[in-house]
Protein backbone atom coordinates (compact mmCIF):
# COMPACT_ATOMS: atom_id res chain seq x y z
CA UNK A 1 0.00 0.00 0.00
CA UNK A 2 1.21 3.39 -0.89
CA UNK A 3 2.44 5.83 1.68
CA UNK A 4 -0.65 7.98 2.34
CA UNK A 5 0.97 10.29 4.96
CA UNK A 6 2.99 11.83 1.53
CA UNK A 7 1.70 14.52 -0.50
CA UNK A 8 1.40 13.08 -4.19
CA UNK A 9 3.16 15.53 -6.73
CA UNK A 10 2.30 14.99 -10.13
CA UNK A 11 5.50 16.80 -12.06
CA UNK A 12 4.67 17.60 -15.86
CA UNK A 13 8.15 16.93 -17.53
CA UNK A 14 10.08 15.92 -14.90
CA UNK A 15 13.38 15.69 -16.11
CA UNK A 16 16.46 14.36 -14.81
CA UNK A 17 18.61 17.59 -14.42
CA UNK A 18 15.99 18.56 -12.31
CA UNK A 19 15.41 15.81 -10.27
CA UNK A 20 18.24 16.44 -7.88
CA UNK A 21 16.86 19.92 -6.88
CA UNK A 22 13.56 18.80 -6.86
CA UNK A 23 14.32 16.67 -4.23
CA UNK A 24 16.34 19.31 -2.85
CA UNK A 25 13.42 21.25 -0.84
CA UNK A 26 13.03 21.23 2.76
CA UNK A 27 10.34 19.27 2.92
CA UNK A 28 11.13 16.57 0.21
CA UNK A 29 10.30 13.99 2.47
CA UNK A 30 6.71 14.63 2.70
CA UNK A 31 6.33 14.67 -0.82
CA UNK A 32 6.20 11.81 -3.56
CA UNK A 33 7.37 13.32 -7.08
CA UNK A 34 5.33 10.95 -9.96
CA UNK A 35 6.72 11.56 -13.39
CA UNK A 36 3.82 12.72 -15.53
CA UNK A 37 4.86 12.61 -19.41
CA UNK A 38 8.07 13.41 -21.06
CA UNK A 39 10.49 15.69 -22.46
CA UNK A 40 9.93 13.85 -25.67
CA UNK A 41 6.21 13.77 -25.39
CA UNK A 42 6.11 17.79 -24.54
CA UNK A 43 8.25 18.99 -27.16
CA UNK A 44 9.22 16.95 -29.83
CA UNK A 45 7.39 17.02 -33.73
CA UNK A 46 4.37 18.08 -33.34
CA UNK A 47 2.22 19.06 -30.44
CA UNK A 48 -1.54 18.19 -29.99
CA UNK A 49 -3.00 19.44 -26.45
CA UNK A 50 -5.90 16.88 -26.81
CA UNK A 51 -3.33 13.78 -27.03
CA UNK A 52 -1.19 15.44 -24.27
CA UNK A 53 -4.24 15.41 -22.08
CA UNK A 54 -5.47 12.24 -22.73
CA UNK A 55 -2.07 10.69 -21.77
CA UNK A 56 -2.03 12.42 -18.75
CA UNK A 57 -5.49 11.59 -17.89
CA UNK A 58 -4.54 7.94 -18.01
CA UNK A 59 -1.55 8.27 -15.99
CA UNK A 60 -3.84 9.89 -13.18
CA UNK A 61 -6.88 7.79 -13.25
CA UNK A 62 -4.62 5.03 -13.11
CA UNK A 63 -2.89 5.58 -9.81
CA UNK A 64 -3.89 4.56 -6.73
CA UNK A 65 -3.95 7.12 -3.96
CA UNK A 66 -5.01 11.03 -3.38
CA UNK A 67 -3.68 13.22 -6.19
CA UNK A 68 -2.61 16.27 -4.46
CA UNK A 69 -0.81 18.40 -6.73
CA UNK A 70 0.01 18.78 -10.18
CA UNK A 71 3.00 21.49 -11.53
CA UNK A 72 5.30 21.93 -14.23
CA UNK A 73 8.36 24.60 -14.91
CA UNK A 74 8.60 24.48 -19.16
CA UNK A 75 6.74 26.13 -21.09
CA UNK A 76 3.37 25.60 -23.46
CA UNK A 77 2.66 23.25 -23.65
CA UNK A 78 3.22 21.83 -19.90
CA UNK A 79 2.27 25.51 -18.70
CA UNK A 80 -1.24 25.37 -20.21
CA UNK A 81 -1.37 21.73 -19.44
CA UNK A 82 -1.08 22.50 -15.70
CA UNK A 83 -4.33 24.52 -15.07
CA UNK A 84 -6.41 22.38 -17.20
CA UNK A 85 -5.17 19.22 -15.16
CA UNK A 86 -5.55 20.62 -12.05
CA UNK A 87 -9.58 22.05 -12.61
CA UNK A 88 -10.24 18.40 -13.87
CA UNK A 89 -8.88 17.00 -10.74
CA UNK A 90 -9.15 19.52 -7.96
CA UNK A 91 -5.18 20.48 -6.93
CA UNK A 92 -4.76 24.12 -6.59
CA UNK A 93 -3.35 26.33 -9.74
CA UNK A 94 -3.67 29.69 -11.64
CA UNK A 95 -6.21 30.28 -14.02
CA UNK A 96 -5.87 29.41 -17.83
CA UNK A 97 -6.45 32.60 -19.29
CA UNK A 98 -3.67 34.09 -16.66
CA UNK A 99 -1.22 31.78 -18.09
CA UNK A 100 -2.13 32.44 -21.77
CA UNK A 101 -2.14 35.96 -20.91
CA UNK A 102 1.76 35.73 -20.55
CA UNK A 103 2.59 32.90 -23.15
CA UNK A 104 0.83 35.00 -26.01
CA UNK A 105 3.54 37.63 -26.40
CA UNK A 106 0.69 40.20 -28.10
CA UNK A 107 -1.64 39.65 -25.59
CA UNK A 108 0.65 40.18 -22.61
CA UNK A 109 1.84 43.12 -24.31
CA UNK A 110 -1.72 44.30 -24.78
CA UNK A 111 -2.28 43.88 -20.59
CA UNK A 112 1.32 45.17 -19.87
CA UNK A 113 0.68 48.51 -21.63
CA UNK A 114 -2.49 48.81 -19.73
CA UNK A 115 -0.58 49.40 -16.38
CA UNK A 116 3.00 50.73 -17.37
CA UNK A 117 5.02 51.93 -20.23
CA UNK A 118 8.02 49.55 -19.88
CA UNK A 119 7.54 48.01 -22.66
CA UNK A 120 9.20 48.20 -26.28
CA UNK A 121 7.50 49.41 -29.38
CA UNK A 122 5.49 46.35 -30.88
CA UNK A 123 2.98 45.01 -33.53
CA UNK A 124 2.19 42.35 -35.45
CA UNK A 125 3.39 41.16 -38.91
CA UNK A 126 1.37 39.87 -41.80
CA UNK A 127 2.76 36.17 -42.33
CA UNK A 128 0.64 36.02 -45.53
CA UNK A 129 1.85 39.35 -47.55
CA UNK A 130 4.01 38.71 -50.29
CA UNK A 131 6.00 42.22 -49.51
CA UNK A 132 6.36 41.85 -45.64
CA UNK A 133 6.92 45.16 -43.89
CA UNK A 134 7.48 46.14 -40.08
CA UNK A 135 4.44 47.30 -38.66
CA UNK A 136 3.99 51.07 -39.34
CA UNK A 137 6.14 53.28 -36.50
CA UNK A 138 8.70 50.59 -35.65
CA UNK A 139 12.26 51.48 -36.48
CA UNK A 140 15.19 48.55 -37.04
CA UNK A 141 17.12 47.54 -35.58
CA UNK A 142 14.19 45.01 -34.28
CA UNK A 143 13.30 41.45 -32.98
CA UNK A 144 11.02 39.30 -34.73
CA UNK A 145 9.56 35.98 -32.92
CA UNK A 146 6.33 34.14 -33.30
CA UNK A 147 3.64 35.15 -30.37
CA UNK A 148 4.42 31.18 -29.03
CA UNK A 149 7.77 29.40 -29.45
CA UNK A 150 9.93 27.50 -27.37
CA UNK A 151 12.69 29.69 -25.39
CA UNK A 152 14.48 31.31 -28.05
CA UNK A 153 13.53 29.77 -31.08
CA UNK A 154 12.86 31.50 -34.43
CA UNK A 155 13.42 34.75 -32.82
CA UNK A 156 15.54 36.92 -34.90
CA UNK A 157 17.71 39.91 -34.01
CA UNK A 158 16.97 41.70 -37.42
CA UNK A 159 18.88 45.09 -38.93
CA UNK A 160 17.24 45.84 -42.08
CA UNK A 161 14.44 45.99 -44.34
CA UNK A 162 16.31 42.59 -46.05
CA UNK A 163 17.35 40.25 -42.38
CA UNK A 164 13.24 41.02 -41.79
CA UNK A 165 12.06 39.40 -44.78
CA UNK A 166 14.51 36.55 -44.40
CA UNK A 167 13.63 36.17 -40.73
CA UNK A 168 9.78 36.45 -41.89
CA UNK A 169 10.34 33.36 -44.21
CA UNK A 170 11.86 30.94 -42.05
CA UNK A 171 9.01 31.98 -39.11
CA UNK A 172 6.47 31.22 -41.81
CA UNK A 173 7.77 27.82 -42.03
CA UNK A 174 7.69 26.77 -38.71
CA UNK A 175 5.47 29.10 -36.43
CA UNK A 176 2.95 26.48 -37.20
CA UNK A 177 4.39 23.73 -34.52
CA UNK A 178 3.53 25.49 -31.75
CA UNK A 179 1.00 28.19 -32.95
CA UNK A 180 -1.28 25.92 -34.46
CA UNK A 181 -1.99 23.76 -31.36
CA UNK A 182 -2.36 26.62 -28.95
CA UNK A 183 -5.28 27.53 -31.37
CA UNK A 184 -7.17 24.57 -29.13
CA UNK A 185 -6.26 26.28 -26.12
CA UNK A 186 -7.38 29.50 -26.89
CA UNK A 187 -10.70 28.46 -28.06
CA UNK A 188 -11.38 27.35 -24.39
CA UNK A 189 -11.20 31.06 -23.59
CA UNK A 190 -13.76 33.82 -23.96
CA UNK A 191 -10.87 36.27 -25.44
CA UNK A 192 -11.44 40.83 -25.46
CA UNK A 193 -12.01 42.16 -28.40
CA UNK A 194 -8.72 43.42 -29.27
CA UNK A 195 -7.76 39.64 -29.38
CA UNK A 196 -10.66 38.99 -32.06
CA UNK A 197 -9.29 37.37 -34.54
CA UNK A 198 -5.30 37.20 -34.05
CA UNK A 199 -5.26 33.58 -33.18
CA UNK A 200 -1.92 31.24 -32.06
CA UNK A 201 -0.03 31.61 -35.47
CA UNK A 202 1.16 34.98 -35.20
CA UNK A 203 4.04 36.76 -35.68
CA UNK A 204 5.50 39.90 -33.94
CA UNK A 205 8.20 42.53 -34.88
CA UNK A 206 9.32 44.22 -31.26
CA UNK A 207 12.01 47.08 -31.55
CA UNK A 208 15.49 46.23 -30.11
CA UNK A 209 16.39 46.36 -26.18
CA UNK A 210 19.70 47.74 -25.14
CA UNK A 211 21.38 47.45 -21.69
CA UNK A 212 21.86 44.22 -18.99
CA UNK A 213 19.18 41.99 -19.16
CA UNK A 214 17.53 40.92 -15.79
CA UNK A 215 15.44 38.50 -14.59
CA UNK A 216 12.64 38.63 -11.73
CA UNK A 217 11.68 35.51 -9.65
CA UNK A 218 8.38 36.34 -8.11
CA UNK A 219 4.75 34.47 -7.31
CA UNK A 220 1.31 35.11 -6.27
CA UNK A 221 -0.41 33.97 -2.92
CA UNK A 222 -3.67 34.88 -2.15
CA UNK A 223 -3.38 38.03 -4.48
CA UNK A 224 -0.65 39.12 -2.99
CA UNK A 225 2.57 39.38 -5.69
CA UNK A 226 5.91 38.63 -4.20
CA UNK A 227 9.32 39.37 -5.75
CA UNK A 228 12.06 37.01 -4.23
CA UNK A 229 14.72 37.50 -6.51
CA UNK A 230 16.65 39.35 -9.33
CA UNK A 231 19.10 37.64 -11.55
CA UNK A 232 21.74 39.22 -14.18
CA UNK A 233 21.85 37.75 -17.29
CA UNK A 234 24.89 38.57 -19.54
CA UNK A 235 25.63 37.24 -23.08
CA UNK A 236 28.25 36.63 -24.93
CA UNK A 237 30.03 39.89 -26.03
CA UNK A 238 28.87 40.42 -29.57
CA UNK A 239 26.09 37.92 -29.34
CA UNK A 240 22.28 37.98 -28.03
CA UNK A 241 23.09 34.06 -26.49
CA UNK A 242 23.30 34.08 -23.11
CA UNK A 243 27.07 33.36 -20.91
CA UNK A 244 25.73 33.24 -17.89
CA UNK A 245 22.86 33.99 -15.15
CA UNK A 246 24.07 35.73 -12.30
CA UNK A 247 22.41 35.69 -8.69
CA UNK A 248 22.00 38.09 -6.67
CA UNK A 249 21.68 41.00 -9.52
CA UNK A 250 24.68 43.69 -9.10
CA UNK A 251 21.57 46.95 -10.01
CA UNK A 252 21.63 49.44 -7.80
CA UNK A 253 19.15 49.66 -5.27
CA UNK A 254 16.57 52.19 -6.86
CA UNK A 255 16.58 49.64 -10.13
CA UNK A 256 15.69 46.60 -8.23
CA UNK A 257 12.81 48.61 -6.69
CA UNK A 258 11.88 49.68 -10.34
CA UNK A 259 11.86 46.11 -11.37
CA UNK A 260 9.97 45.12 -7.86
CA UNK A 261 7.09 47.97 -8.74
CA UNK A 262 6.92 47.36 -12.64
CA UNK A 263 6.65 43.12 -11.76
CA UNK A 264 3.97 43.33 -9.05
CA UNK A 265 1.71 46.10 -11.07
CA UNK A 266 1.83 43.47 -14.47
CA UNK A 267 1.19 41.14 -12.68
CA UNK A 268 -1.69 42.10 -10.92
CA UNK A 269 -2.95 42.89 -14.26
CA UNK A 270 -2.31 39.65 -15.61
CA UNK A 271 -4.29 38.43 -12.66
CA UNK A 272 -2.23 35.08 -11.79
CA UNK A 273 -2.88 33.29 -8.04
CA UNK A 274 -1.03 30.59 -6.72
CA UNK A 275 1.31 30.71 -8.73
CA UNK A 276 5.16 31.41 -9.84
CA UNK A 277 6.25 33.73 -12.73
CA UNK A 278 9.42 35.10 -14.26
CA UNK A 279 9.68 37.64 -16.01
CA UNK A 280 12.60 38.93 -17.96
CA UNK A 281 13.71 43.24 -18.58
CA UNK A 282 16.53 45.07 -19.49
CA UNK A 283 17.90 47.57 -17.57
CA UNK A 284 19.64 50.51 -19.48
CA UNK A 285 22.56 51.93 -16.88
CA UNK A 286 22.69 55.60 -18.31
CA UNK A 287 19.42 56.14 -17.83
CA UNK A 288 17.74 53.60 -15.36
CA UNK A 289 14.98 53.08 -17.58
CA UNK A 290 13.67 49.30 -17.54
CA UNK A 291 11.97 47.39 -20.51
CA UNK A 292 9.88 44.09 -20.29
CA UNK A 293 11.12 41.98 -22.26
CA UNK A 294 8.68 38.97 -21.65
CA UNK A 295 6.81 37.04 -18.70
CA UNK A 296 6.89 33.71 -18.22
CA UNK A 297 3.85 32.20 -16.05
CA UNK A 298 6.28 29.77 -13.87
CA UNK A 299 9.49 29.69 -12.11
CA UNK A 300 12.89 29.29 -13.87
CA UNK A 301 14.13 25.82 -13.91
CA UNK A 302 17.49 27.24 -14.89
CA UNK A 303 17.94 29.21 -11.59
CA UNK A 304 17.32 26.41 -9.03
CA UNK A 305 20.76 25.83 -8.58
CA UNK A 306 21.76 29.21 -7.96
CA UNK A 307 18.79 29.62 -5.49
CA UNK A 308 19.84 26.79 -3.87
CA UNK A 309 23.97 27.83 -4.07
CA UNK A 310 22.78 31.53 -2.49
CA UNK A 311 19.43 30.99 -0.43
CA UNK A 312 19.82 27.13 0.72
CA UNK A 313 16.76 26.33 -0.93
CA UNK A 314 15.99 25.88 -4.69
CA UNK A 315 13.07 27.52 -6.03
CA UNK A 316 11.07 24.43 -6.89
CA UNK A 317 10.07 24.96 -3.02
CA UNK A 318 7.72 27.86 -4.18
CA UNK A 319 6.03 25.96 -6.83
CA UNK A 320 5.73 22.99 -4.47
CA UNK A 321 4.10 24.73 -1.77
CA UNK A 322 1.67 27.15 -3.36
CA UNK A 323 0.21 24.05 -5.08
CA UNK A 324 -0.16 22.35 -1.60
CA UNK A 325 -1.63 25.43 -0.73
CA UNK A 326 0.69 26.58 1.72
CA UNK A 327 3.31 29.78 2.07
CA UNK A 328 6.27 29.50 -0.24
CA UNK A 329 7.98 32.35 1.92
CA UNK A 330 11.93 31.67 2.35
CA UNK A 331 14.58 33.49 3.92
CA UNK A 332 16.99 34.61 1.74
CA UNK A 333 21.28 34.21 2.04
CA UNK A 334 20.82 31.07 3.89
CA UNK A 335 22.82 28.65 1.41
CA UNK A 336 26.67 28.15 1.29
CA UNK A 337 27.99 31.11 -1.09
CA UNK A 338 27.32 34.08 -1.76
CA UNK A 339 26.90 34.09 -5.37
CA UNK A 340 26.21 31.90 -7.93
CA UNK A 341 25.79 31.47 -11.62
CA UNK A 342 24.88 29.36 -14.70
CA UNK A 343 27.09 29.27 -17.39
CA UNK A 344 26.25 28.23 -20.82
CA UNK A 345 29.23 26.50 -22.63
CA UNK A 346 28.44 27.13 -26.44
CA UNK A 347 29.31 26.54 -29.61
CA UNK A 348 29.19 28.93 -32.56
CA UNK A 349 29.05 26.42 -35.39
CA UNK A 350 27.45 23.13 -36.55
CA UNK A 351 29.54 19.91 -36.17
CA UNK A 352 29.79 16.65 -33.65
CA UNK A 353 30.81 17.08 -30.26
CA UNK A 354 33.53 14.52 -28.65
CA UNK A 355 34.72 12.98 -25.62
CA UNK A 356 31.60 13.92 -23.48
CA UNK A 357 32.15 13.29 -19.81
CA UNK A 358 30.24 10.22 -18.57
CA UNK A 359 28.08 10.78 -15.09
CA UNK A 360 31.49 9.10 -13.30
CA UNK A 361 33.55 11.70 -15.14
CA UNK A 362 31.33 14.60 -14.05
CA UNK A 363 30.86 13.45 -10.78
CA UNK A 364 34.70 13.16 -10.30
CA UNK A 365 35.27 16.94 -11.96
CA UNK A 366 32.30 17.87 -9.54
CA UNK A 367 34.44 16.87 -6.44
CA UNK A 368 37.68 18.28 -7.72
CA UNK A 369 36.00 21.62 -7.79
CA UNK A 370 33.91 22.67 -4.73
CA UNK A 371 30.74 24.34 -5.30
CA UNK A 372 29.78 23.39 -9.06
CA UNK A 373 27.26 21.21 -11.01
CA UNK A 374 27.79 20.32 -14.62
CA UNK A 375 25.21 19.00 -17.03
CA UNK A 376 25.69 17.78 -20.24
CA UNK A 377 23.31 18.70 -23.07
CA UNK A 378 24.43 16.99 -26.14
CA UNK A 379 25.73 13.21 -26.68
CA UNK A 380 28.67 11.36 -27.53
CA UNK A 381 28.84 12.30 -31.35
CA UNK A 382 25.78 14.08 -31.60
CA UNK A 383 25.90 16.88 -34.43
CA UNK A 384 24.62 19.56 -32.83
CA UNK A 385 21.48 21.14 -34.93
CA UNK A 386 19.96 18.00 -33.75
CA UNK A 387 19.72 19.36 -30.51
CA UNK A 388 16.11 20.01 -29.20
CA UNK A 389 15.52 23.65 -27.92
CA UNK A 390 18.76 25.78 -29.21
CA UNK A 391 17.97 29.36 -30.04
CA UNK A 392 18.64 30.76 -33.34
CA UNK A 393 22.36 31.63 -32.94
CA UNK A 394 24.34 29.10 -31.08
CA UNK A 395 24.21 25.83 -29.67
CA UNK A 396 24.69 24.54 -26.13
CA UNK A 397 26.88 21.87 -25.09
CA UNK A 398 27.14 21.79 -21.17
CA UNK A 399 25.40 23.94 -18.54
CA UNK A 400 27.79 24.86 -15.88
CA UNK A 401 26.29 26.01 -12.46
CA UNK A 402 28.81 27.72 -9.60
CA UNK A 403 28.94 29.03 -6.19
CA UNK A 404 31.27 31.20 -4.98
CA UNK A 405 32.83 34.32 -3.02
CA UNK A 406 32.52 36.77 -5.85
CA UNK A 407 32.44 37.51 -9.41
CA UNK A 408 36.07 36.30 -10.06
CA UNK A 409 35.68 32.77 -7.90
CA UNK A 410 32.13 32.25 -10.25
CA UNK A 411 34.77 32.95 -13.15
CA UNK A 412 37.50 30.82 -12.13
CA UNK A 413 34.88 27.70 -11.45
CA UNK A 414 33.79 28.11 -14.98
CA UNK A 415 37.02 28.05 -16.58
CA UNK A 416 38.49 25.18 -14.47
CA UNK A 417 34.91 23.19 -15.45
CA UNK A 418 35.43 24.24 -19.35
CA UNK A 419 39.07 22.46 -19.28
CA UNK A 420 38.44 19.73 -17.20
CA UNK A 421 35.72 18.90 -19.27
CA UNK A 422 37.87 18.83 -22.92
CA UNK A 423 34.90 18.32 -25.00
CA UNK A 424 35.97 18.35 -28.87
CA UNK A 425 34.63 19.16 -32.17
CA UNK A 426 34.18 17.85 -35.43
CA UNK A 427 32.79 21.41 -37.07
CA UNK A 428 31.05 20.22 -40.18
CA UNK A 429 30.13 23.51 -41.17
CA UNK A 430 32.68 26.18 -40.72
CA UNK A 431 31.58 29.69 -39.69
CA UNK A 432 28.54 27.99 -38.07
CA UNK A 433 25.87 30.25 -36.76
CA UNK A 434 26.54 33.97 -36.67
CA UNK A 435 27.41 35.47 -33.62
CA UNK A 436 24.92 38.32 -32.98
CA UNK A 437 21.37 38.70 -33.04
CA UNK A 438 21.47 42.28 -34.86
Amino acid sequence: MPDDSRKNIFVIGMDEANRRTLEAVPDADRHRLHPLLTIEELQEGQVTVDELLARARAVLDAHEGGIDAIVGYWDFPVSTLVPLLSEEYGTASTSLESVVKCEHKYWSRLEQRKVTDAYPRFGMVDLESDDPRPPEGLRFPMWVKPALAYSSELAFGVADLEEFRSAVAEIREGIARVGKPFEAILDLLELPPEMAGVGGEVCLAEEAMTGIQVAVEGYVHRGEVTVYGVLDSINYPGSSSFLRHQYPSTLPAPGIRRLHEVSERTMRQIGMDRATFSIEYFYDPKTADIRLLEINPRHSQSHAEMFQFVDGVPNHHRMFRLALGGDPAVPPGGGRYRVAAKWYYRWFGEGRVHRVPTAEDLAAIEREIPGVHIDMVPAEGQRLSTVHGQDSYSYEVAHIFTGGDDEDDLRRKFDACVAALGLTFDETEPGGRGRNGS
